[in-house]
């Protein structure tokens, strides 16, 4: 029996990078062997298996929410606190393994030491990406302060499935400056993204379309694609620009702010907050190709997702979005500033030829699937020594 903590997902509508992974890999593997899923309730003050009103939040392909935050129901609040009260704190079933797939909070982080113990088996985490070390000032301050305990906290795992070769180095970085004694061992794990749904879109019938995919926010750097296609417009070029994805003031206010005037202006910019699976496979099926315009990235999930789509992608080709491009169908940039993302959308719109090659690399592209993850990733625990 697997216990996998979803704290934050199970109490959480968002559809961002990390509750899809959870989503994902929670289902396939409850379809391979017995899995449980459980939380800190901190109104119960204990850790306990999901409710049926969790479990259902953990269904894949929800429709998605405006919000990234998590909440707890007053019924929910009130049920905990009695069950507080009256002694009647369920039990977690016997478990030979430990799967942590979040950025988990302060408060269960603190929690980590009542579990822990409660697992006879390898106890594993999954590790996104060091962005609020890298990039503190286009990351959320409670993101900042949170961090540093956060990746310490990492070290009472038995392993640590790091997303990508360039994520494990960061996190081995860290820990060495740290001074860390006996740390577990880190590998990487690259993500696996779900099958393409069958689309039932419209073709699109106006000018090229060109699509990001990606929460707005300070490190996802859209104001220079902004700023970018801004240029294109004013040379004449003809295309529309899509947006899918929250908007996060508190990091992206110049974007959120460009992006209004714009659209103010008459530009052709389309922005969506929320797409479900369906709603997001038809805009990938109608854009001309898509722009990941980030600075920096644990993985770069919406990459892989437009090459699946046959769709070829503009980004970074440094770190791991590097590693993510090297199998083709992508446009790779040394920099991601507004000049350089102008000439690349300019090179894919004015040439058909080019365009149609890359698409037909993507295409060619073959991709992990969640079972291959799943298989991967309990294979290597399978390996793991259980640490004191």
């Amino acid at each position: 029996m697997l216990l996998f903590d979803v704290t934050h997902t199970s109490h959480s509508h968002a559809q961002t990078g990390i509750q899809r992974v959870c989503r994902s890999l929670f289902a396939e593997l409850g379809r391979t062997g017995p899995v449980t899923g459980v939380c800190h309730d901190p109104y119960l003050k204990a850790w306990r298996p999901l409710n049926a009103g969790e479990l259902r939040r953990m269904l894949p392909g929800r429709p998605a929410a405006d919000t990234r935050g998590s909440s707890w129901s007053l019924r929910q609040r009130l049920s905990s606190r009695t069950r507080r009260w009256i002694g009647a704190t369920p039990a977690l079933p016997a478990a030979t393994g430990l799967i942590c797939p979040e950025f988990f909070s302060a408060k269960a982080g603190s929690k980590l030491p009542e579990i822990l113990p409660q697992v006879s088996g390898p106890r594993v985490a999954l590790f996104y990406d060091a962005i609020p070390l890298q990039f503190p000032e286009l990351t959320p301050p409670g993101t900042v302060g949170r961090f540093p305990a956060y990746l310490r906290e990492l070290l009472l795992f038995d392993g640590v499935a790091a997303i990508s070769e360039a994520s494990a180095a960061c996190l081995r970085d860290y820990w060495r400056w740290l001074g860390a004694v006996n740390p577990p061992p880190v590998v990487a794990v690259p993500l696996a993204i779900n099958p393409n749904a069958p689309v039932d879109a419209a073709p699109h019938s106006g000018p090229p379309r060109v699509l990001c995919v990606s929460t707005i926010e300070g490190r996802k750097n859209h104001l220079s694609l902004i700023e970018a296609c801004e240029q294109l417009w004013q040379e004449g070029l003809r295309f529309e620009l899509q947006l899918v994805g929250m908007g996060r003031a508190d990091t992206a206010g110049r974007a959120l702010a460009m992006m209004a005037e714009l659209r103010r202006a008459g530009r052709p910019l389309l922005h969506h907050d929320t797409a479900d699976d369906a709603e997001l496979h038809a805009a990938y099926a109608q854009a001309a190709f898509t722009v990941y315009p980030s600075l920096v990235e644990g993985f770069g999930l919406p990459v892989l997702e437009s090459l699946q789509h046959g769709k070829p992608c503009i980004c970074s080709n440094r770190g791991a979005l590097g590693e993510s491009i090297a199998g083709g169908g992508c446009v790779g940039l040394a920099s991601v500033d507004a000049t350089h993302l102008a000439d690349a959308i300019r090179r894919l719109l004015q040439n058909p030829a080019e365009l149609a090659a890359l698409a037909a690399q993507a295409r060619a592209r073959k991709f992990k699937t969640w079972p291959d993850y799943a298989r991967e990733l309990t294979a290597w625990m399978a390996t793991l020594p259980r640490r004191a």
